[in-house]
């Protein structure tokens, strides 16, 4: 674990490999008339672009990408992002030509397998979350939350009520909730959570005037615990004329067992990566539905898809609050979450939920207690000793009294080969360690994961030197990630000293 990792091809950059005169491909014959170069003045000198045979190009980028992690190739606990294994017959599907070749210009009677599809997601969805409408317009889980804040404002709007102008968010709640409210317009208010990590009920009730326009709570939280206080809390709102708005991203833990629309929530947002195992990540595209109680259907975006006769057709509820981006929706995406949808079926996706609970409790106990060694102190403190859903939240306090912080253990965790867990968030828990398996990781990858954050806990008693230095197997170790945010380095120059042909 701390020795030097052997050196690989991709350790050098295209400038060091390039040699004069190589080439990496062979160009047909001009088709086109020969133009000729502008002149030289105007000729970048100090841009020596490499020169490398085929072979050497070939081997340099497979050499790169095998230093790449992904969930093809390892377990990704990242608490609060869901990163879970996407089943590759739904990229089948997706491709299949008469979806991956469909234009959202094209007209209406010549995608109605398309259109068939988003209308039958939309139907699954309302099923899914006990609520009475969906749109499936928005382009992502933090489009679908600021969509839901525009769809309480047209409606207070509509009703008299535009004094309504704050909104309750948990201190517990997904970062993006205080801002998709501010940006809609209204006033982020924290709420804090009691000893037991639930919303604090006399907080709450503190906050709750007529000057309240919703409560954006998520559920399950970020600290991965369902708040059996939730009934309460909706009829408390409800009394106040508030509505009650669920960041549904952590659906993967109440799957078939609890609804939304039954626990008394009027607006929830989905997010298709985290619940219907679509792509996540590189910046796109993604997709978050948004489902509502009846009176709020009108205000949906547009467009819906809705049937007249036997025909789907693209449709503009009445009072909408208009698009959220141009065309329908990322449809590839929504393809994918209604593949596994019917994939799945109804058991299925109780399954799904099941797995979920079951891994993160796993994790949970064998941290948490140690399995095997019952009177020996947690390897890591629980800050709410309770049953989890589908997320734990640790805390790295204990690794501090001896100068080891949650950051080191991240980065001690890639030398065991495994991509970090998130850190230090939720902001509440001190030195957190957010850790999602996710319902698709087997027990013998959880084992595997569990054993190396014991031997991080051991090591940091015992050598925590080897845990402040990690990683110690990577080509690069610990950067100033300040510095290179606030001075990124972006373009190639040639090096200062002559000989070594190397970049920044």
């Amino acid at each position: 674990m701390k020795g030097p990792r052997e050196p690989s091809l991709g350790d050098r950059l295209t400038f060091d490999l390039s040699q004069p005169g190589r080439r990496a491909c062979t160009l047909p014959p001009l088709d086109v008339p020969e133009a000729p170069l502008p002149p030289a003045n105007l000729l970048r000198r100090d841009l020596n672009l490499p020169e490398l045979g085929q072979v050497d190009l070939i081997r340099y980028f497979l050499a790169l990408s095998r230093l790449n992690y992904s969930i093809d190739t390892g377990f990704y606990p990242l608490g609060s992002c869901t990163m879970k294994y996407n089943p590759k017959v739904h990229e089948d599907l997706a491709r299949l030509p008469g979806f991956a070749q469909a234009h959202p210009l094209q007209p209406a009677e010549t995608a109605q397998g398309a259109l068939a599809l988003m209308y039958d997601l939309q139907r699954s969805l309302e099923e899914i979350t006990g609520l009475d409408a969906v749109s499936l317009a928005p382009a992502a889980g933090a489009q679908g939350e600021l969509t839901g804040m525009l769809i309480v404002k047209a409606y207070l709007a509509d009703s008299g009520q535009e004094g309504r102008t704050r909104v309750l968010v948990p201190d517990s709640a997904h970062g993006t909730n205080p801002a998709s409210a501010t940006m809609a317009g209204f006033q982020a208010v924290t709420v804090p959570s009691d000893d037991q990590g639930n919303t604090d009920m006399a907080a709450l009730a503190a906050a709750l005037d007529d000057g309240v326009a919703a409560m954006m709570l998520t559920l399950p939280s970020t600290l991965g615990l369902f708040c059996p206080n939730i009934g309460e809390i909706a009829q408390m709102l409800h009394r106040r004329g508030a509505l009650l708005y669920g960041d549904g991203a952590n659906l993967n833990a109440l799957l078939g067992r609890a609804r939304f629309g039954d626990m008394g929530f009027d607006i929830v947002h989905l997010n298709m990566h985290k619940t219907f195992s679509t792509p996540h990540g590189g910046g796109g595209p993604g997709a978050g539905p948004i489902a509502v109680k009846g009176f709020l259907a009108p205000y949906l975006p547009t467009p819906v898809v809705d049937k007249d006769s036997d025909a789907f057709v693209l449709a503009t509820p009445e009072r909408s609050i208009g698009r959220m981006g141009l065309f329908h929706g990322h449809f590839g995406v929504l393809l994918r979450a209604y593949a596994y949808i019917r994939t799945l079926g109804a058991e299925g996706l109780r399954e799904v939920s099941e797995n979920a609970v079951i891994n993160a409790n796993y994790v949970l106990a064998r941290l948490g207690r140690q399995v095997g060694r019952p009177s020996a102190r947690e390897a890591y403190h629980l800050p709410y000793d309770r049953r989890c859903m589908h997320e734990v939240v640790f805390s790295g306090s204990r690794q501090r009294a001896k100068g080891v912080r949650t950051w080191d253990i991240a980065k001690r965790l890639i030398d065991y080969g495994f991509h970090p867990p998130t850190v230090y968030f939720p902001l509440i828990v001190d030195e957190a360690l957010m850790i999602e398996p996710t319902e698709t990781e087997s027990k013998e990858a959880l084992d595997a994961f569990c054993d190396a954050l014991l031997a991080i806990a051991r090591e940091a008693e015992e050598e925590p030197e080897v845990v402040l230095a990690a990683p110690h197997t990577t080509p690069i170790g610990r950067l100033d990630e300040a510095a290179a945010a606030r001075k990124p380095v972006l373009r190639w120059r040639p090096p200062e000293s002559e000989g070594r042909k190397s970049g920044a």
